[in-house]
């Protein structure tokens, strides 16, 4: 992946996933949800517009974050 301006239009903290970006990961990405800062976010597509978010510190059974889907406006940026 090569560094841009703008971030990945879709990424998931999932290394298991095919959306799964390392160098976008350390940059850091930050998300913005209806106008709304969200920190838990799992995965986030900009372009059809929903986010995966944790539902808080459950987890199934292989470990991973249970999530929920959401749609809305979203608005992916740059930290540093």
């Amino acid at each position: 992946m090569t560094e841009t301006d703008s971030p990945p239009d879709r990424l998931s903290a999932d290394p298991d996933s095919p959306f799964f970006s390392e160098a976008a990961m350390e940059r850091g990405v930050g998300i913005r949800f209806k106008g709304r800062e969200r920190t838990d976010v799992e995965e986030y597509s900009v372009s059809e517009g929903w986010i995966r978010a944790a539902l808080g510190k459950k987890v199934d059974r292989r470990g991973k974050p249970l999530t929920i889907t959401l749609k809305g406006d979203v608005e992916a940026y740059w930290r540093s």
